[in-house]
């Protein structure tokens, strides 16, 4: 082998070890939230989404690793620290592990969307919505059409819609059935249901159908509780939706995925209150 030869044998070793050395490392994802961090009635210092209010106020959850409270404004009482933080760092599935010093909380505006959640999903009819028995039309008689509707297997959701603005804070509210849209949801065949409803409710009316059950969706609520474990922050069902919502620390995709496949997308919606820096 000549001299040359030799010298790009050479190069090329080097140019291979070099790129070997330069690999670049996997950084870990991190999390962001602004909440309570509370330390105090025998546990280190948490992050807390419900806190109550006594004083010292009490609230628990995952655990904060390299806290520390010099570093931070806080309030102090009877052994208990608190105060409100954006904090950011890695997540292990259990614990928020601090990657940069706590900083003020970062208050989210959600603007209005221009969408009542509340109002009915049924056309109004020609000439407005209005009783069509007044004599029916009372607080008693919502109530009693509510709870029979409640009493079928195929019950699925309840709500009152109200009609005109909301009185202003000078306002006394007084519940004037009159004024309210009683919706009502139902799976399966509707027919029939409305009529059933008219025997006690003489007001205004909206009966709609739905793709799972009131029963069927608290089932799938404890299901998808069970699922999360430990990650659990909270879970309701929605009877306005018809889903089950569902807050985590942090969901993950396959668990979005795997209720997504058993039950349709969106029957089940999981929100995380650790959101992913950038």
């Amino acid at each position: 082998m000549n001299r040359r030869m030799a010298a790009l044998g050479l190069v090329a070793a080097l140019t291979i070890t070099s790129c070997g050395d330069q690999q670049a490392t996997v950084q870990p994802a991190r999390y962001e939230a602004s909440l309570t961090v509370l330390e105090g009635g025998g546990h280190g210092p948490q992050l807390c989404m419900v806190v109550a209010e006594s004083l010292p106020p009490q609230c628990g959850g995952p655990d904060v690793v390299g806290w520390d409270w010099s570093k931070v404004k806080h309030e102090s009482l009877r052994g208990v620290k608190w105060g409100e933080y954006r904090v950011v760092g890695t997540w292990d599935g259990a614990r928020l592990t601090l990657t940069e010093p706590p900083g003020e909380p970062v208050r989210r505006q959600e603007g209005p969307d221009g969408h009542d959640r509340f109002a009915s999903p049924c056309p109004e009819p020609a000439g407005g919505w209005r009783p069509v028995e007044p004599a029916k039309t009372t607080e008693r008689t919502m109530n009693e059409a509510i709870e029979r509707a409640r009493t079928a297997e195929e019950f699925a959701g309840a709500w009152i819609d109200r009609l005109g603005p909301e009185p202003g804070p000078e306002q006394e509210e007084t519940l004037d059935a009159r004024k309210y849209v009683v919706n009502l949801r139902f799976t399966g065949e509707l027919q029939g249901r409305e009529a059933w409803i008219r025997e006690v409710w003489g007001g205004a009316l909206c009966v709609t159908g739905a793709r799972h059950g009131e029963a069927e969706l608290q089932r799938i609520q404890r299901e998808a509780e069970a699922a999360v474990g430990d990650g659990l922050v909270s879970a309701s069902t929605d009877e306005i939706s018809n889903q089950v919502k569902v807050s985590t620390w942090l969901a993950g995709d396959d668990l979005r995925r795997t209720f997504d496949q058993k039950y349709g997308a969106g029957v089940v919606v999981f929100d995380s209150v650790l959101k992913r820096v950038g």
